[in-house]
């Protein structure tokens, strides 16, 4: 009986992809490694379930590039960017992104009716998630209060050949040229420790005869709508409507308590 000869598994490979257009695995650097040198250099902030507040703090970064658009945190999803060409943009992952953002916002509401900001050069956030991909790295980004509300957001920083994984050397050189860790001495002075209890304040004095004791502090103000308000304000202040009505020219945003009209994007009668 004729014997076929045995061929490696590399010529096999070949054949099946000249054959039938299989594709080929890319050779190139490893994920593990790439995901290596991101957990060396980007220690990931921990955040609070609901995303309001920072409970262990991580790397603070730099952004190198204008574009970044970050949502507020009571958005269910954070905004796609991704960094192309040099430049940071959201392109159809970021239209693709809003879409699912207003099927998963209560009521009516959009991803427009959650206040956005955009972050330019030179500005800081921290890291929530950075994963090395088979296709780029990913990072969630979170910032500080601004007016009271936070944000954030999706970063994804794609291979320049989607089909081939660089060394982790050239992927971290891609990084550098979107964000960069900064040290505690760069960022001015490292984070209390997650677990430091602060003293409390000493006891007053006890009170002499004919003392007053001074009054209590006012409880904290509800939030409050004024005539002129915009929309994202009002989100900003009292969340997505549970439903939203067009009217002709006015818009009505339905609350359980409450019906605010909107003209021309701003508050003109509230019920």
């Amino acid at each position: 009986m004729k014997q076929f000869q045995s061929f490696p598994a590399f010529g096999l490979a070949l054949i099946a992809s000249a054959m039938f257009g299989l594709p080929m695995a890319a050779q190139g650097g490893d994920p593990a490694a790439i995901q290596q040198q991101l957990n060396s250099q980007f220690q990931v902030t921990r955040i609070t379930a609901d995303r309001s507040d920072i409970v262990t703090p991580g790397s603070v970064v730099e952004l190198h590039r204008n574009g970044l658009i970050m949502y507020a945190v009571f958005s269910p999803m954070p905004p796609s960017n991704t960094y192309k060409n040099g430049k940071i943009g959201q392109g159809w992952s970021g239209f693709g992104k809003d879409l699912m953002i207003g099927m998963a916002a209560p009521g009516a509401a959009t991803a427009n009716d959650y206040p956005h900001r955009q972050f330019t050069a030179g500005e800081r956030c921290w890291v929530t998630n950075v994963q090395a991909q088979k296709d780029g790295i990913s990072f969630q980004l979170y910032s500080d209060p601004y007016d009271g509300i936070r944000f954030y957001a999706n970063l994804k920083i794609p291979f320049p050949d989607k089909k081939t994984i660089p060394p982790a050397e050239v992927a971290m050189q891609l990084v550098a040229e979107v964000v960069t860790a900064l040290s505690a001495d760069d960022r001015g002075g490292p984070p209390p420790p997650p677990d430091a209890v602060p003293m409390p304040p000493p006891p007053p004095p006890p009170a002499q005869f004919g003392d007053i004791a001074p009054p209590p502090p006012p409880p904290s103000a509800p939030p409050t709508i004024a005539l002129g308000q915009t929309r994202l304000q009002v989100v900003a202040a009292f969340g997505p409507p549970l439903r939203k009505a067009a009217l002709g020219a006015q818009e009505v945003y339905i609350y359980k308590d409450m019906k605010v009209t909107f003209v021309n994007g701003k508050v003109s009668d509230v019920e």
